[in-house]
């Protein structure tokens, strides 16, 4: 199995050998759909640590502003959600467009996105867990990350066997990283918050105090909600990957999370984005219970472009994610023309059951 850092040089050298055979520009008509939708999580100007498996999470300010300039130069109109639907729905209604979404709800979004976001004047969207804005909730993959950093050796029980793996230098870390990732993430929730809380507490801290330090609270939410230009969407109540839950439990955290982020601003919530958001963490039964509660949109991370198909499905858009391990003018020619995303879902415009 590849590991985590070849992988994405394996992505890398597409990316580059799209935009060196100009593939970025004559199959785009063929490959890039009426739009797309964006998705960011951190933007921060502080370079990544040496052992830093997240950093696919974090992009620089100066890089997304690489990102607007780009979409600019390549003739989208940048959009907010609430358009989409009608957009969808008259193909010939104007040029592509794109949409920008954030998820999880980070500080950093308003001390570094959103003064570059304000200089090209363009509308956002963020999407919210309500945990988080809470100061509580588990972001699972963070804590993991700072544990295994300052562990030299991570033990744990995961499933059947005991995980001993040396932990001293980033290459071991990044090792120990990968392998209690695949790990976890292949069996149920609850045994991945007990073993990483466990890990936590090994490396000297208490699971849960992450969301306080990273995460906007109520107050921070609100400022932003009072910009015309910004969108405040529904992230579920805690992040779970829904669809490892029972049905009961998928709804009430799709429902709660509107409903606490409604209370917090007074204002309707029209938007959802499903935690993770792969086919492993919502699929078909998530779709219909984010349309049946109402919502306008829900979006996945399932990798596309928007076509006019999407208008019959609007609780499973695709989104494109602008990776932190790929901040090239390569991988956005690649991204924006569609042509690696049309190769990865096999000649498939649609991916939504």
């Amino acid at each position: 199995m590849l590991s985590s850092r070849t992988k994405h040089r394996v992505f890398e050298a597409g990316f580059r050998a799209v935009r060196a055979t100009g593939a970025d520009r004559w199959l785009a008509p063929a490959a890039r759909g009426l739009g797309l939708i964006l998705t960011f999580h951190h933007v921060r100007p502080e370079p990544p640590a040496a052992f830093a498996p997240n950093r696919l999470l974090a992009i620089t300010p100066d890089f997304l502003d690489a990102t607007l300039r780009e979409l600019d130069a390549r003739g989208f109109e940048v959009i907010g959600l609430d358009a989409v639907p009608g957009r969808l729905s008259r193909p010939d209604a104007g040029p592509p467009f794109a949409v920008l979404t954030f998820d999880d709800g980070y500080r950093d979004n308003a001390a570094h996105a959103r003064p570059v976001l304000g200089r090209h004047g363009v509308p956002w969207t963020l999407f919210v867990t309500s945990d988080f804005a809470e100061g509580r909730g588990r972001l699972w993959w963070i804590e993991l990350e700072r544990a295994v950093a300052r562990l030299d050796r991570i033990r744990v029980s995961v499933g059947p066997r005991s995980l001993d793996l040396p932990a001293r230098s980033p290459e071991e870390k990044t090792v120990a990283f990968d392998a209690l990732y695949r790990d976890l993430r292949g069996g149920g929730e609850a045994r991945l918050l007990d073993r990483v809380a466990e890990l936590c507490r090994q490396a000297g801290f208490a699971p849960g105090a992450l969301a306080a330090e990273l995460c906007l609270g109520w107050d921070g939410v609100r400022a932003l909600a009072r910009d015309p230009a910004v969108t405040i969407g529904a992230h579920t109540v805690s992040h779970p990957m829904l669809a490892k839950h029972d049905a009961a439990t998928a709804a009430r955290e799709i429902a709660e999370g509107r409903a606490r982020i409604e209370r917090a601003l007074n204002r309707p919530v029209r938007h959802l984005s499903y935690p993770v958001g792969d086919p492993t963490s919502a699929g078909a039964r998530e779709f219909a219970l984010a349309r049946d509660l109402g919502f306008d949109t829900a979006v996945t991370t399932r990798p596309g472009h928007l076509f006019a198909g999407h208008a019959d499905h609007l609780h499973a858009l695709p989104r494109v994610s602008v990776n932190g391990c790929h901040q090239s003018r390569a991988a956005l020619a690649g991204l924006l023309s569609g042509v690696p995303l049309l190769a990865w879902n096999r000649g498939r415009r649609l991916n939504v059951a």
